[in-house]
């Protein structure tokens, strides 16, 4: 039973977390009417999350759109089964549980002092990719949220040497999905706190989560402490993803520098006579 001042926090975290979803949805043109929207769950705090909040929206957006919520077993030792379908019962949802034992190939393939990420999401996107297509799917919504997204930044440009991250609206390399991320402008924390809220039946991932040294794990604890040692850093750097100056940067696919010419206007076409000077 939750106090009055639970109850009043609790309901500004729900509906600071729809303002959220509401305005990345807005600013990027998520859903439009007539979507037919794929959430993906993988059970997690994040894609339960999405979910939830999606569903709340739907019920008093001014357009229509259906939600199909789709989770890939990848057959994981010890994946609980009847966790999701039990929960997705309970919301009267579309839903559809794919399998795929992505979990033997990804454990043959990689070394064991390597990390599984890169391959799994590989294998695991473009058998969602596929079934969207499937299923006539117009949207596929994944469950990043804006620390992902700032993780990922500074993940490729201290890995990578690309200055990039993660885009709250994409169309995918076929060309055959668009991907959106409602949670793009969602902190963690406050997702952390409506799956504690809402007790959402949480399956922890076995196949990376467990894994240690992970890049990501990394670059998680050092925005960590930026954020202790300068509350909103993260907001800031999130904005400064949001507000980009191709001319600022070394780009030259982004900005002709090759081309730069001076457009100086002359003293004679404002009708200025210049005296001349006698050596």
């Amino acid at each position: 039973m939750l106090t009055r001042k639970d109850q009043l926090e609790a309901n500004k975290l729900q509906k600071r977390l729809r303002r959220n979803v509401g305005s990345a949805i807005a600013d990027y043109n998520m859903i439009e009417a007539g979507d037919r929207v794929m959430v993906c769950l993988s059970g997690g705090k994040d894609s339960y999350g999405m979910l939830d909040i999606l569903l709340n929206l739907q019920r008093s957006a001014p357009i229509d759109f259906e939600l199909i919520a789709v989770n890939l077993d990848q057959k994981q030792p010890g994946f609980p089964t009847e966790v999701l379908p039990n929960y997705l019962d309970s919301l009267d949802i579309e839903y559809h549980i794919l399998e795929k034992d992505t979990y033997s190939i990804v454990t043959s393939k990689v070394p064991e002092d390597k990390t599984y990420c890169g391959l799994c999401s590989r294998l695991r996107r473009g058998t969602l990719y596929g079934f969207a297509q499937e299923i006539g799917a117009t949207k596929v919504a994944l469950g990043h949220h804006r620390d992902d997204i700032v993780e990922t930044l500074f993940l490729n440009m201290f890995y990578q040497g690309k200055l990039k991250a993660m885009p709250p609206k994409l169309l995918a390399d076929d060309k055959k999905n668009i991907v959106i991320r409602p949670l793009a402008y969602c902190r963690e924390s406050d997702l952390q706190a409506l799956a504690e809220l809402r007790q959402f039946p949480i399956i922890p991932c076995n196949l990376c989560g467990s894994q240690d040294g992970l890049q990501r794990q990394m670059i998680k604890a050092m925005l960590q402490t930026w954020e202790r040692q300068n509350p909103g850093r993260i907001d800031t750097i999130f904005n400064a993803v949001k507000n980009v100056s191709p001319s600022q940067l070394a780009d030259s696919d982004l900005f002709d520098f090759v081309n730069l010419r001076l457009q100086r206007e002359s003293a004679e076409d404002h009708g200025i006579k210049i005296p001349s000077v006698s050596l």
